[in-house]
């Protein structure tokens, strides 16, 4: 396999170390408090899965549906754009229903990506805004997460310094795996940039939902003129805990929007129509359940913060996302972050998410992902705090421990 081209560009798939770890840990019987995959441990809202089942087996819809999404879903989304973000698209022209943003993102990256075209992303970063444009060819420059007032200087250093010129930037607020989000302002500055260098936004606003301070992210298609070069990706699977039912959005720009849809008409034929037709119940529908997952969400937040800080490791509150973004405790710091993923899993029975594997500035940092209910979090936690209580009598030969303060 590894003589394969596209195979040949992929980095080694650092989660999968720790995946098989957690797997023959619990073929061994140990019961894994797993916070390492971003994956909704809710139920789908019940009138979602009512029209689900009111539509399946009815005529025609077996059949195979539109790759870019059926009418009725795509103007659905539509009017959330304009409710949430005041933003106007065009549902035929300026929207595409994706198999998930993630496929969204993949496909996107085929369809605007010739070999060696560089592509600004983000380091840390969730791994398809790079692997996407790696497997179509590209080539990537990395810069910084955080929207501070580094992140512009190094955009300009990239354009100045990257030969053949970028071709686009991706960002992604609230961040996964960071969890910072970024304000309108950013996102005025970020549009002028890109058009001063003539060059894509491709944003991925996957968790506009998961916010806990009563200050909803924004999109950057609020920034007037931003629609000139940008599409904004979404999805179904944190707002409305579908994410297995595969369906998200790529929103904005016409010509991005147009080459998406061209090579998705080639590869696809759109999710399976019911799931369609209930997602547009979800987008349609009463927000209530939206309102309910921040709400736990926000909860197992404060949970977390509090009994891990008491059990030893400090954990900086998100202000949004399902994600803490927490340093590896002080004690740990001679360990790599995947060293010490490995050794939760080992010693305290807590799967985690290492930072490297989001790219190399994610060294030092786990993310912790707000899967498990409140209970399950303040077993961790106790767990935690056993195993750093005796981590001085038994890993003293094995790693390097920092002295005590």
């Amino acid at each position: 396999m590894s003589d394969f081209y596209r195979i040949k560009r992929l980095p080694p798939y650092v989660f999968e170390q720790v995946n098989r770890l957690k797997a023959k840990a619990r073929a061994g019987g140990a019961d894994i408090i797993d916070m390492g995959m971003g994956n909704p441990d809710l139920p789908a809202p019940k009138h979602v899965v009512e029209k689900l089942v009111e539509t399946a087996g009815r005529p025609r819809t077996d059949r195979y549906s539109a790759s870019k999404g059926i009418a009725g879903l795509r103007r659905a989304q539509a009017a959330y754009y304009q409710r949430r973000f005041d933003v106007k698209l065009d549902s035929e022209t300026q929207i595409v229903a994706t198999l998930g943003s993630k496929e969204g993102f993949a496909n996107m990256a085929q369809a605007i990506t010739a070999p060696g075209d560089v592509v600004l992303v983000p380091n840390p970063s969730y791994p398809i805004h790079a692997f996407g444009f790696l497997m179509a060819g590209g080539v990537i420059r990395s810069v910084p997460s955080a929207p501070g007032p580094a992140y512009f200087a190094a955009l300009e250093r990239a354009m100045i310094h990257s030969i053949p010129k970028p071709i686009a930037v991706i960002v992604c607020y609230p961040s996964n795996p960071t969890a910072e989000v970024a304000s309108l302002d950013f996102y005025k500055d970020l549009v002028a940039f890109a058009k001063k260098h003539d060059i894509f936004i491709l944003s991925d606003l996957a968790y506009a939902e998961v916010f806990f301070d009563n200050d909803p992210p924004p999109s950057v298609l609020q920034v007037p003129g931003a629609i000139d070069v940008t599409v904004e990706f979404t999805s179904m699977s944190k707002t409305f805990s579908m994410a297995g039912w595969r369906i998200g959005f790529a929103v904005g720009n016409e010509r991005l929007c147009a080459a998406l849809a061209r090579v998705k008409s080639y590869l696809d034929y759109g999710a399976f129509t019911p799931v369609q037709v209930a997602a547009t119940a979800a987008l349609n529908g009463p927000d209530d359940c939206v309102r309910e997952m921040r709400a736990i969400y926000k909860k197992r937040r404060d949970v977390m913060v509090e009994s891990f800080t008491q059990a030893g490791w400090p954990i900086p509150a998100p202000s949004a996302s399902m994600f803490a973004w927490a340093p590896v405790p002080e004690r740990f710091r001679g360990m790599s972050s995947l060293d010490f993923s490995k050794l939760l899993i080992e010693k305290a029975d807590v799967a985690v998410a290492p930072g490297e594997g989001f790219g190399e500035n994610g060294e030092g940092y786990l993310r912790l992902a707000l899967v498990e209910n409140e209970q399950r979090i303040r077993q961790a936690a106790r767990n935690l705090r056993r195993f750093f209580e005796t981590a001085d009598q038994h890993l003293h030969n094995v790693v390097p421990l920092a002295a005590r303060g």
